[in-house]
């Protein structure tokens, strides 16, 4: 069947404009990937910093964290009695009363030795923007040392350092992950949706709230 001149006008349109948008997401993915990425250190490489930020992930019923979420905060653990760290921003979601990452993450931290004077809880870290921004403007923090995975650290790297904080990452991988294809397309699409926040749409987190002094007890923050 023949189409008519329409017809083909409107695939070509669409066919042209599928083009660009994917060249425009692949330009935006990229330049959130690896415009901070000379500032990925190994445990042993990085500098000291007074704050180590946390990126919180998936805890299930129970308190229990995942894998993911196991291993950054070893890491994070680590780079404290390393010296290399003097306080922890343990950052993720407790949106609702049934569902809480940071009381488990201070719990498994604790556990491990890390005083709970040094550990602060961002109980309102619903995204990496909204961790990374209520950082700076919550908690007052210039410098600090991001905790997280390797597929996540590159975006984490290019919102903070965006926002003006002196940034620089720690990969957490301990081991591999059932969810690593997954984790690595879902990147992508959040590293376009980080650079239109931060560049186009310039938005404010979900929630603000009061200041916080990092360098008092970080059990203002229990709740």
């Amino acid at each position: 069947m023949k189409l008519s001149r329409k017809s083909r006008l409107i695939i070509l349109i669409s066919g042209v404009f599928g083009l660009v948008l994917t060249i425009t997401l692949l330009i935006m993915s990229h330049q959130v990937a690896g415009k901070y990425s000379n500032r990925i250190f190994s445990i042993d490489d990085v500098t000291e910093r007074q704050i180590g930020l946390v990126l919180g992930s998936q805890v299930w019923a129970g308190g229990q964290v995942s894998n993911i979420l196991a291993d950054r905060l070893e890491t994070g653990i680590e780079l404290y009695k390393r010296g290399k760290i003097r306080k922890l921003i343990l950052s993720g979601d407790h949106g609702a009363s049934n569902y809480d990452e940071v009381n488990a993450m201070k719990l498994f931290v604790v556990r491990q030795g890390v005083p709970a004077d040094d550990v602060f809880m961002d109980h309102a870290g619903f995204r990496t923007y909204d961790s990374c921004y209520r950082a700076r403007d919550v908690f007052g923090v210039h410098s600090m040392i991001i905790i997280t995975n390797g597929f996540h650290l590159p975006r984490a790297l290019y919102i903070a350092n965006t926002l003006g904080i002196d940034a620089v990452g720690v990969a957490s991988d301990r081991r591999r992950y059932r969810t690593e294809n997954y984790n690595n397309i879902r990147e992508f699409a959040a590293r376009c949706k980080a650079y239109v926040d931060i560049n186009i749409l310039k938005l404010k987190p979900r929630y603000l709230g009061s200041r916080i002094d990092i360098t008092a007890s970080g059990l203002v923050t229990q709740d």
